[in-house]
């Protein structure tokens, strides 16, 4: 069961709640004998921008598929705006999907492209090129009506795909890695794009990623998923703040992980802890820490300059290693790297370490902050 907190769509006292976009109640499919998705329960609010977010193979894309029909649940049910759709086909649920690769007809024209849906459906003429001008505004692609996808580009034909779903005017938007083959540049900007078309129409995105800056940057709310399972639920600074178990806390953004000996010695204590590396700062050896602060000894065994910020890779006297974060505020690249081999001491705030659940035990003390 996973970690949850924060999660919108609750009723106030004496005011009728109403049900959810999507949920999910003990969903489990099976391959064989191998469970992609293992019982997971899930809770979607309406108007919700929320990420699926892990590795290949977690079974977030599976569960993806379930909520749209294209897959049937082995166990468990599944409802949409409080209707059971469990075994209902993929054409008669209020959904459309966007793929990574677009789907897009190359014998269409654009405009016929995001007309087809509604043509399907029979809807009359005059209202198809309505709707058809209303959905390519929304994307900003006026006036590329008469053009055919290979004449677009990536980004604009993402675009396309995403009108073509968006003018059919469903409840619930189910996006499965949609910026996925777009370069690094073009991906940040269509984020960006994404987050404002959703809050313009309002309806509930469901989003597949294994980016984790694309999750934070773009979600209300989040699951991490792990081996078909759900090991944490929240908004994205819950899950970048406080990591409720190992896996979120080295999957979502770069983490640091005491335990054993080297939890003994810098932590004081048994257990497994995280503290995030822009948390830690460097200072001189004999810098002594304040009463709010935790501190150990090491040497900088390594320095990756990536522009913005320099990543320090500390060796600690105690056994074990610390990455710091740090801007590149006045810093040239050979001051930075010229820091290789020195003895420092690392100092961070007590409040900043957090004793950390393992992934095998999710519902475990996972948010505690401790005083190392």
């Amino acid at each position: 069961m996973a970690v949850e907190s924060n999660q919108p769509g609750r009723a106030t006292l004496g005011v009728e709640e109403a049900p959810p976009a999507v949920r999910l109640e003990g969903v489990t499919k099976r391959f064989g004998d191998v469970a992609a998705v293992a019982g997971i329960d899930l809770e979607i609010a309406d108007g919700e921008f929320f990420s699926m977010l892990g590795p290949s193979g977690s079974g977030k894309t599976t569960t993806l598929r379930m909520i749209a029909g294209f897959e049937v649940p082995t166990e468990g049910s599944i409802q949409l705006h409080g209707r059971d759709v469990t075994g209902v086909p993929p054409f008669d649920r209020d959904i459309n999907t966007v793929f990574q690769d677009y789907a897009l007809f190359p014998h269409m024209t654009v405009g016929d492209n995001v007309a087809y849906g509604l043509v399907v459906r029979g809807v009359p003429k005059s209202e198809r090129n309505t709707r058809v001008t209303e959905a390519m505004r929304m994307v900003r692609l006026e006036g590329y009506e008469a053009r055919r996808p290979g004449q677009l580009s990536g980004g604009q034909r993402q675009r396309v795909a995403l009108a073509r779903a968006l003018v059919n005017r469903p409840r619930v938007l189910l996006l499965d890695e949609p910026l996925g083959a777009l370069d690094l540049k073009l991906r940040e900007e269509m984020q960006i794009e994404l987050k404002a078309i959703q809050a313009q129409v309002g309806i509930t995105f469901i989003y597949v990623t294994h980016d984790q800056e694309e999750a934070l940057t773009m979600s209300n709310r989040l699951a991490v998923f792990n081996l078909g399972s759900i090991e944490q639920i929240g908004t994205p600074a819950d899950v970048y703040e406080h990591p409720a178990t190992t896996f979120v806390a080295g999957f979502v953004g770069t983490s640091n992980l005491l335990t054993g000996d080297s939890a003994r010695a810098v932590i004081g204590e048994e257990g497994v802890f995280t503290v995030r590396p822009e948390k830690i700062r460097i200072s001189q050896p004999d810098m002594e820490p304040a009463s709010d602060e935790g501190s150990a000894l090491g040497t900088i065994r390594e320095v990756v300059y990536i522009g913005p910020d320099t990543r320090f890779f500390v060796a600690l006297d105690t056994g074990g290693e610390l990455v710091v974060m740090r801007q590149n505020q006045e810093t040239l690249s050979m001051e930075a790297l010229a820091a290789q081999g020195q003895r420092v001491r690392l100092l961070w705030k007590r409040r900043h370490v957090l004793s950390l659940a393992t992934s095998e035990d999710p519902m475990g003390d996972s948010e505690e902050e401790t005083n190392p």
